[in-house]
């Protein structure tokens, strides 16, 4: 398996000219994308159509560069909210099912769970379902448990008409990204699915995944799933290595997950990480404010926050940071995971 990435800024979220370039030149072959995973300049929050206009785009300019079978098999993640430094972009990952010099590489996973009703939405119902979804990515991808680093989840919301599970629907995406988190620890071995109650969901922060990163959306009704981790099997010139974050000013977490890539920092492709502001309302010690603020949701403040920190490692805004780690991670942390080139042929 040859997996490629490529990092493309965007001026708007149906910019596409920086991907158009590349697929003329023929540094892109469209026919071999499985997965597009980028970040939206909207708010993020329930009402941010950033996202299902940026997916809208990328469908509506591949449909006519790629057979229906690929059109079809790519999944589409847009995550919105690029405050603070951070800078609008798509993660571009083809995978091409060659022979070749293999090597320890970076190797891709994908899966899509059926759609969930609004009743199911941060329920154990989700939990097994994704658990099932994530097992099966990991068997696409041709990886061992151990090997995974990265697990990046869309999952669904629940709109003000179908109110179940949470009292709204902003408090519905915290529900589905817990859900969906939790559905990835019963996958990757982290938590037995028998340790989990209902009333876990989003209240017992003890149960967590060291590699799961959710996004809620309301563009989708399903899970799309991409599972990354290395393999000897690979042929890629990529590498991923991760950490996980204890609080959101832990850059020495970002900076182990690029060390763990074994490459230099400049060879860093991107930084994936999480963001949260701490449920308990304090940081290292320190009253924050985050949680009780009426004019901004407090998942836009943590992903300025922690964009500022990966961005300042790598030197670069382009990095992806997604508000909202319950589940994902300890209390106020999240997974962190950096993907390098290794500069092979």
């Amino acid at each position: 398996m040859k997996v490629e990435v490529y990092k493309i800024p965007q001026n708007s979220p149906d910019d596409l000219s920086q991907l158009d370039a590349l697929i003329h030149s023929g540094k892109i072959d469209p026919n071999k994308i499985v997965a597009i995973l980028g970040k939206t300049e909207g708010n993020g929050c329930v009402n941010d159509f950033t996202r299902g206009f940026a997916i809208q785009t990328l469908k509506t300019y591949l449909r006519d560069k790629v057979n229906l079978e690929v059109a079809q098999r790519i999944v589409y993640m847009m995550s919105g909210g690029t405050e603070g430094v951070l800078s609008p972009h798509l993660n571009i990952f083809t995978r091409d099912e060659q022979e070749g010099v293999q090597r320890w590489g970076l190797a891709i996973g994908i899966r899509r769970t059926r759609d969930f009703l609004p009743t199911e939405i941060g329920t154990l119902a989700m939990v097994e379902e994704v658990a099932a979804g994530v097992e099966a990515a990991i068997t696409d991808a041709k990886l061992n448990k151990s090997d995974v680093h990265f697990v990046q989840i869309k999952c669904p919301l629940i709109v003000s008409t179908q109110q179940v599970k949470a009292s709204n629907s902003y408090q519905s995406m915290a529900y589905s990204r817990g859900a969906s988190a939790l559905g990835v620890a019963v996958a990757m071995g982290e938590i037995d699915l028998e340790q989990i109650t209902a009333t876990d969901i989003c209240a017992n922060y003890a149960l967590y995944s060291r590699v799961a990163s959710t996004s809620a959306g309301v563009e989708l009704r399903n899970c799309e799933i991409i599972v990354l981790g290395n393999s000897h099997q690979s042929t890629s010139s990529f590498v991923i290595g991760h950490s996980v974050m204890q609080h959101a000013l832990d850059r020495e977490a970002i900076c182990q997950a690029v060390s763990s890539t074994n490459q230099p920092i400049e060879r860093i492709v991107n930084i994936f990480a999480k963001a949260e502001a701490d449920p308990s309302g304090f940081i290292l010690g320190r009253r924050h404010t985050m949680l009780d603020d009426s004019d901004i949701n407090h998942t836009r403040m943590a992903r300025a926050v922690v964009g500022t920190i990966a961005a300042s490692v790598v030197q670069d805004p382009m990095v992806y940071v997604s508000g909202g780690s319950e589940h994902q991670g300890p209390p106020g942390g999240g997974p962190v995971a950096a993907i390098a080139f290794c500069g092979h042929d």
